[in-house]
C-alpha cells in the first residue's frame, strides 16, 4: 500500500490541479484584443454577434446576453412576471443563485428534493409542492446533465407554471438530440471561468417566444428601450430620445467579454469532447470500487459534464470526507463540494427555513467531492487524479 502524502508519502504529482479551469488560446487573445483596439468595448457589435451566435448553436430564437449566470437568473424570473406572493420551486443542491432569484422578486423559493442516482430535481418531489402560490420551477441541469424535460414540462403545462432551467453547467449538452437552449421557456447560462467556455463573466438567457424575449431586453438594460414602437409618448422629437418603461437593471455585457465568448462557442465541441473522454477514463476507473458511488445519467441525456463528481460511501471507509479531502489536496490533487443545500445558510435559516426539508439531497451531499474536470487537462493529469483517488481510497478502506 502507498503511503498517503498527507502522512508523509510522496505525492502521486508534483504540481497542484484544480477542480476547474479555463482555457485561452492565442485566437481568443487576438478576439479580445481586436475589440480592444476597436471603436466599441462595450455595447458594440460584438454583443450582438455572440447573441446571434448563442442562438444558432442552441436553436432557441432568441438570446441576450447579460453579465453573470445570476444576472441571467434574475432577468428570467422578471420576464416570467415573478413578485411577490409567488412561489418558485427549485432544488437545494445548487448554486444559492438558483433560489436567490426568486428572492429578488419578492416570491419565496421552495426545495424539492432530488433523485438519489441522477443528484437532479425529482419531478414527483416537484409536484408535490406545487400549491395555488406557484408560477415557476427553476430546473437545474446539476454538473450538466439534462433535467427530466418531458416531465417538468408537462407538470408546468397541467398548472400553468414557467419552465425555467439553470442550464449553468449545461452548454453543449442535448436532451433526446437537441441542445440544451431550445427546450424551457427560458433557459440561463453561465460564463464564468470553470464553465466549459468562459468569458471571464458573462451569462445569456434563451427562450423562443417573443414576449419573454423583450422582457428580458428591458430586464438587462434599465427598463429603457429607444424602440418607439414600445414608447408611450411617440413620435419622438429626435433619434435620440429613449424612454424607461419598466423597472431594469444594468446586466449588460462588455464587447471584448462577448468577443470572447464568440471565439470560445466556435470551440465549444471540442471542450465538450475532451470532457466527455475525461469523464469516460473516471467512469471506466471507478466502476468497480464499491467506496464510491458513482452519479448515473438518464439515457435522454447526451451530457457535456461541467463536473464530475464522486460520493464517498462512507461506511465502507474509515476516514470522513474533511479528511478524504485533505488527503486528495497534499497528493496534489484540489478537490471542490458542490454545493452545500442551499437552506443550510444561515440566511435562510432566518428566513424560516430548517434542515431536515430534502433528506435525500441532504444525504446526497454528507458525501459528494467534486474532483478534477476540464479540457485542458492532459492524459498525465487524468491518470494522477485517478491514481490519487484509488490511492487514498486504498489508505481508508475498511
Amino acid at each position: 500500500m502507498e503511503r498517503l502524502a498527507i502522512e508523509g508519502g510522496y505525492p502521486v504529482r508534483g504540481g497542484k490541479i484544480y477542480y476547474g479551469r479555463q482555457w485561452i488560446g492565442e485566437d481568443d487573445i487576438r478576439a479580445v484584443e481586436e475589440v480592444l483596439r476597436s471603436d466599441y468595448i462595450t455595447c458594440g457589435p460584438k454583443v450582438d454577434e455572440f447573441e446571434q451566435e448563442l442562438a444558432r448553436y442552441t436553436g432557441a430564437k432568441y438570446a441576450v446576453a447579460v453579465s453573470n449566470g445570476t444576472a441571467a437568473l434574475h432577468c428570467a424570473c422578471l420576464a416570467a412576471g415573478i413578485g411577490p406572493g409567488d412561489e418558485v420551486i427549485t432544488t437545494p443542491l445548487t448554486f444559492a443563485a438558483s433560489a436567490n432569484c426568486a428572492l429578488y422578486c419578492g416570491a419565496r423559493p421552495v426545495f424539492a428534493d432530488v433523485d438519489p442516482h441522477t443528484y437532479n430535481i425529482d419531478p414527483a418531489s416537484v409536484r408535490a409542492h406545487i400549491t395555488n402560490k406557484t408560477k415557476a420551477i427553476v430546473a437545474v441541469d446539476f454538473t450538466g446533465q439534462a433535467v427530466r424535460h418531458e416531465e417538468l414540462r408537462a407538470i408546468c403545462d397541467e398548472f400553468g407554471l414557467v419552465f425555467i432551467e439553470d442550464a449553468a453547467h449545461a452548454i453543449a449538452t442535448k436532451y433526446k438530440g437537441q441542445q440544451v437552449g431550445s427546450l424551457a421557456d427560458l433557459t440561463c447560462f453561465s460564463f464564468h471561468p470553470v464553465k466549459t467556455i468562459t468569458g471571464g463573466e458573462g451569462g445569456a438567457v434563451t427562450t423562443n417566444d417573443e414576449a419573454l424575449y423583450r422582457k428580458l431586453v428591458l430586464a438587462h438594460t434599465h427598463g429603457i428601450t429607444h424602440d418607439e414602437a414600445q414608447m408611450q409618448d411617440a413620435p419622438h422629437e429626435g433619434p435620440w430620445c429613449y424612454e424607461q418603461i419598466s423597472l431594469g437593471y444594468n446586466y449588460r455585457m462588455t464587447d471584448f467579454q462577448a468577443a470572447l465568448l464568440v471565439s470560445q462557442l466556435h470551440k465549444v465541441e471540442h471542450f465538450a469532447a475532451r470532457r466527455k473522454q475525461i469523464v469516460s477514463a473516471y467512469n471506466k476507473a471507478f466502476a468497480d470500487m464499491p467506496e464510491l458511488i458513482l452519479q448515473q445519467e438518464i439515457p435522454e441525456s447526451d451530457t457535456c459534464r461541467h463536473l464530475y463528481i464522486i460520493r464517498l460511501a462512507l461506511d465502507k471507509l474509515t476516514c470522513t470526507r474533511r479528511q478524504f479531502f485533505d488527503a486528495m489536496s497534499a497528493e496534489n490533487i484540489q478537490c471542490q463540494v458542490h454545493y452545500v443545500p442551499v437552506y443550510w445558510f444561515p440566511y435562510y435559516q432566518a428566513l424560516g427555513y430548517e434542515k431536515g426539508l430534502c433528506p435525500v439531497a441532504e444525504e446526497i451531499y454528507q458525501g459528494i467531492m467534486s474532483i478534477p474536470l476540464y479540457p485542458k487537462m492532459t492524459d498525465q493529469d487524468v491518470e494522477d487524479t485517478i491514481h490519487a483517488v484509488k490511492k487514498v481510497v486504498e489508505a481508508y478502506r475498511k
